[in-house]
C-alpha cells in the first residue's frame, strides 16, 4: 500500500488546489504521480505515493496555493531533476501568460506539466531586472514541449530572440536531444498547415515534440523520433513538387498500406484532401496514395510501369500501430459505403485471445448496427472512449482493436449497450468490476438526471468520456452506473450527476459547484473529432 501525506489547508486554499471541475487538482496529481483527495469538511489534503511522488506533490501543492496571496517563491532542488526555467524578457511575459493566464494554462494542459512565473533562492541567483524566470515543472518530454510553446510565443513577440544563433542539426545523437532545421520562409506556412494542423500531424505521427519557433524547426525526441519526424517533413516538401514513393516500405514498423479501389480514392481522399486530413487529425497519422510507378528496382533505379495492384491505389499511413489502425478502418469503412462487401465478404465473429495488441469482429444487423452507431456516430464514439479501445464498423462489422483487457470492455459495453433497447440491464459482477463507480440516484431525481430521452445523460458521457446507464430496482434509490477504464474520468461524470441530483433536490434551479470542482458548464462541451454519418450515409 502506498504511503500517505496529510495537509491541512485552509478554506480559501482548498478552491485553489481543488479548481475549475477539480481540475488543479487532477494536474498536480499528474504532474507528480501521485493521488490527491480533498476532504473538505476536514479541510485535509491526502497524498498517496512514493515518497518522490508525494515530496513533488507536496511541493506542488505549496506553490498552487502560493499563487493566492503572492508570487510564488520556489528553492531549486538539484536532485528533482522535475524543473527547467525559461527566461522570458519582461515586455513578452504578457504575452506568455496571456489574459488571465490561459496561455499557460493551455500549455499545461497540453504537455501536462504545471507552470509559475517565480523568484528563485538557494543558488545565491538574482531576477535579472529586464527577465522574468519561468518554472517548468514535470518530466523531461512533458518540460521540453511546455519549453518549446513558450519558446515560439516569445519569438512571435520578438522576432529572433531564441533562433538568432540557431544552428542545424542535432544535439545529442544518443539520447533523448533536439534537431534544428532552419525553413525558407515561403515554406513555413505549408509546414505549419492551417491553425497548426501539419505541424501537430507530424508530431502525433512521428512521435517526436515538433514546434516552430520563428523560422526554425526544433525536433526533440529519441533517436528515431527525431528520424521519423525529419523523414515525415521531407516527404510533405517532397509532395509540393511530384507524386511519393518510398522505397523500403514494406519493411518499416512505423508503416500500414491500404488497397483503395480506383474509383473509391477521391471519395476517401474528400474535396481538397479534406476527409484524408480530418482522418489524420483524429488518429494523429500521416496519409498518402503513394505513386506506385515510382518504384525503384534493385539497381536503386526507377523501375517504368507500375505494379498490377487489381486496380486499387496504395494508401500509406504512417504513425504508431493505435493510429495506423484506427485510420485504417475509417478508410475501410468509408470504402466499404461505396463498394459493399469490399474487405467485409469473408469476415467472421472472432474474438482473440491474444494479450497484446489484437483485433475482434462482431456482425450486427441493420436495427443494431442503427442503435450502436448512435446519431452522428455519438454512441460508437462514447462506447469507444469509455473502454479505452478501437471501435469502428465496417459495413456491419464491429472491429474492437486493442489489449486483450480494452476488447473485453468494448464487447460488454456493446453488449449491455444492445440489450437495453429491450430491457433493463443488471450487472452480475458488479463488485469485482474496477471500471465502474456507482451513484445512488432518488428516485424523485432520476427522471431530471436523464432528462429527456436521456439527454441530461448523454451530455455528462460526452463531457466526461463515460458510459452510464440506469440499473434501477434497488430500494428508495436507483444506482447509476458510470462505467470508463479512466477514474478521473469517471470522477467528473460522478460531480457532473451529483450536481444534478442537488439541483432537483434543492429545486432552485442554481448549479452544484462543489468549489468549482463540479457542476455543468457550457464551455466544456463539444469536444471535436471525426463524424459518422448514419448507417444509410456512412461516406466519410
Amino acid at each position: 500500500m502506498p504511503e500517505v501525506d496529510v495537509l491541512k489547508i485552509t478554506n480559501d486554499d482548498a478552491a485553489f488546489v481543488l479548481g475549475k471541475n477539480g481540475k488543479t487538482k487532477e494536474k498536480i496529481a499528474r504532474v507528480s504521480g501521485a493521488e490527491l483527495d480533498l476532504f473538505e469538511h476536514s479541510l485535509t489534503l491526502e497524498i498517496r505515493g512514493t515518497a518522490e511522488e508525494r515530496k513533488k506533490a507536496k511541493k506542488y501543492v505549496e506553490c498552487v496555493m502560493a499563487q493566492r496571496i503572492g508570487p510564488v517563491t520556489i528553492v531549486e532542488n538539484s536532485d528533482d531533476d522535475d524543473l527547467t526555467v525559461v527566461m522570458v524578457p519582461s515586455e513578452a511575459v504578457g504575452f506568455v501568460t496571456g489574459s488571465q493566464g490561459n496561455f499557460l494554462r493551455q500549455v499545461e494542459e497540453e504537455w501536462g506539466t504545471l507552470m509559475f512565473f517565480a523568484d528563485f533562492r538557494g543558488r545565491g541567483e538574482r531576477q535579472e531586472g529586464d527577465m522574468e524566470k519561468l518554472a517548468i515543472f514535470g518530466n523531461q518530454r512533458a518540460r521540453r514541449g511546455a519549453q518549446l510553446k513558450v519558446m515560439a510565443a516569445v519569438e512571435t513577440k520578438m522576432p529572433g530572440y531564441f533562433t538568432t544563433n540557431v544552428k542545424e542539426g542535432d544535439d545529442n545523437p544518443t539520447g533523448f536531444g533536439t534537431h534544428n532545421l532552419v525553413l525558407k520562409p515561403e515554406d513555413l506556412s505549408y509546414a505549419l498547415g492551417k491553425k497548426g494542423m501539419t505541424r501537430k500531424k507530424l508530431a502525433r505521427s512521428s512521435g517526436c515534440i515538433v514546434e516552430y519557433v520563428g523560422y526554425t524547426v526544433f525536433m526533440s525526441g529519441m533517436p528515431d523520433e527525431r528520424k521519423r519526424a525529419k523523414e515525415y517533413l521531407t516527404w510533405l516538401f517532397d509532395q509540393l513538387r511530384g507524386p511519393v514513393y518510398v522505397d523500403g516500405w514494406e519493411s518499416r514498423d512505423d508503416c500500414t498500406m491500404v488497397d483503395v479501389p480506383r474509383d473509391c480514392v477521391g471519395y476517401v481522399t474528400g474535396a481538397r484532401r479534406a476527409t484524408l486530413s480530418k482522418i489524420e487529425e483524429e488518429w494523429g497519422t500521416l496519409m498518402f496514395f503513394m505513386s506506385t510507378n515510382m518504384r525503384r528496382d534493385d539497381r536503386g533505379q526507377s523501375a517504368e510501369g507500375r505494379r498490377d495492384f487489381d486496380g486499387s491505389e496504395k494508401l500509406a499511413i504512417f504513425g504508431d500501430r493505435r493510429g495506423r489502425r484506427g485510420a485504417e478502418l475509417k478508410c475501410m469503412s468509408a470504402v466499404e459505403t461505396k463498394r459493399p462487401g469490399y474487405f467485409t465478404k469473408d469476415v467472421k465473429k472472432h474474438t482473440s485471445e491474444r494479450e497484446g495488441f489484437a483485433s475482434d469482429t462482431i456482425l450486427m444487423d441493420e436495427s443494431e448496427l442503427s442503435y450502436a452507431l448512435g446519431k452522428d456516430g455519438a454512441t460508437r464514439r462514447k462506447l469507444a472512449r469509455a473502454s479505452g479501445c478501437i471501435m469502428e464498423y465496417v459495413g456491419q462489422v464491429a472491429f474492437i482493436c486493442g489489449t486483450i483487457e480494452e476488447r473485453t470492455r468494448a464487447r460488454t459495453y456493446l453488449k449491455w449497450l444492445l440489450k437495453q433497447r429491450s430491457g433493463s440491464v443488471y450487472v452480475e459482477d458488479l463488485k469485482e468490476r474496477t471500471d465502474v463507480t456507482i451513484v445512488p440516484v432518488p428516485r424523485e431525481a432520476i427522471g431530471y438526471v436523464t432528462g429527456n430521452r436521456g439527454s441530461s445523460l448523454r451530455q455528462v458521457e460526452e463531457d466526461s468520456g463515460t458510459f452510464c446507464f440506469v440499473e434501477g430496482g434497488r430500494g428508495e434509490s436507483e444506482q447509476l452506473l458510470i462505467f470508463g477504464h479512466n477514474k478521473p474520468d469517471r470522477e467528473l461524470a460522478e460531480r457532473l450527476v451529483n450536481g444534478l441530483i442537488n439541483e432537483k433536490m434543492r429545486g432552485d434551479g442554481r448549479r452544484f459547484d462543489d468549489r468549482g470542482g463540479g457542476g455543468y458548464d457550457d464551455r466544456d462541451r463539444g469536444r471535436g473529432g471525426y463524424e459518422d454519418r448514419r448507417p444509410d450515409d456512412r461516406g466519410v
